[in-house]
């Protein structure tokens, strides 16, 4: 349970939302019956040894929010009480997301991510806003508004989430305490415009390191998430932290190091995400199971990925001088920590 309530959440999430944070994706047995609860546990203990203050626990695959909840547990009990854990709002309907988020919060999740499902074809913003609220008037969690040209809310105003309907949900939803600000992605119109209009009101993430770790060169960043940065190991929280504290000449020098794992990502993912504004999420997996994470393969329907874009992935850590496992690719699907 948390320990905040709607009205405090604001004041909570300026002491509670530092640092990084990273994504956990489900992981199962061999038949895909039942959660790896072990490889779970492994991969939130990893998080924290690398550095990340916390992580979004991914739920646009294939599993129920009971099994959604029992991940929460387990990470909860496995990392402790102040590692930062993220409900993922991206299940088919709002009342389900509603329903799962309180069984997810009962269980150890703290706060919110709040996507928007594909069967939500919002025509206004008066739509946009009864589904924000209501879905936080219900859960009473500290939710991070998500602003992202995948919901389409492009029909309705040209950035998505206009500064004049951001201002409306912050004013009318207390428990609205932070903006992953993606508006126009990829690219930084949106991150800067929240930041300058909103700063001082919620909290501000860029979770694009690629994009974040320059502009802490002019702007004051104390969180940054979620995304995959944990497959490459701790240079994303080192990186951000020496940002933080004045040593961003420091932080650009790692940026450069990791340049040739960071085109690669881009270059994977570009053939996938753009043309269906989804994310492959077996290339996700297979990226942190090079790092060190259980890695394993998804329940069906879960997207593959091609050999070439794995030893793309694999030769770009190597080049970037980060971990990556000499495991030959053949074992990602059956993943390295048994149930």
């Amino acid at each position: 349970m948390v320990d905040y309530t709607a009205t405090e959440a604001r004041a909570w999430a300026k002491q509670n939302f530092v640092g990084t944070i990273a994504v956990t994706h489900p992981s199962f047995t061999p038949d895909f019956s039942r959660l790896n609860e072990n490889a779970i546990r492994h991969d939130v203990l990893k998080l924290k040894e690398l550095g990340f203050a916390g992580t979004l626990l991914v739920a646009e695959v294939n599993i129920t929010p009971e099994e959604n909840a029992r991940i929460a547990a387990i990470a909860r009990e496995a990392a402790g009480p102040d590692f930062a854990i993220f409900f993922h709002a991206i299940y088919g309907t709002l009342e389900e997301n509603i329903h799962a988020a309180n069984l997810t919060a009962k269980a150890g999740a703290d706060r919110a991510l709040l996507a928007y499902p594909a069967a939500f074809w919002p025509t206004s913003y008066d739509e946009v806003f009864d589904y924000t609220k209501t879905f936080c008037d219900a859960t009473g969690l500290a939710t991070m508004l998500f602003p992202l040209p995948a919901w389409g809310f492009e029909r309705i105003h040209p950035a998505g989430m206009s500064v004049e309907f951001v201002q409306r949900v912050i004013d009318a939803v207390p428990n609205i305490v932070a903006i992953k600000a993606e508006q126009a992605y990829p690219g930084i119109p949106g991150v800067l415009e929240m930041y300058h209009h909103f700063r001082d009101e919620v909290i501000i993430s860029c979770p694009i390191e690629a994009e974040t770790i320059p502009l802490m060169s002019v702007l004051d960043f104390q969180f940054s998430g979620t995304s995959n940065t944990n497959w490459m190991s701790d240079y994303y929280p080192r990186a951000f932290d020496l940002a933080r504290t004045g040593k961003w000449e420091d932080a650009m020098k790692l940026y450069w190091q990791v340049h040739p794992a960071r085109q690669a990502n881009s270059a994977v993912s570009a053939t996938s995400t753009p043309g269906t504004s989804m994310i492959n999420r077996t290339q996700w997996k297979y990226q942190e199971w090079l790092a060190g994470f259980n890695g394993g393969a998804l329940r069906a329907p879960a997207p593959k990925l091609p050999d070439r874009f794995m030893k793309q992935l694999r030769g770009a850590l190597v080049a970037s001088g980060l971990p990556v496992t000499d495991s030959p690719d053949e074992e990602f699907v059956r993943g390295r920590v048994s149930a």
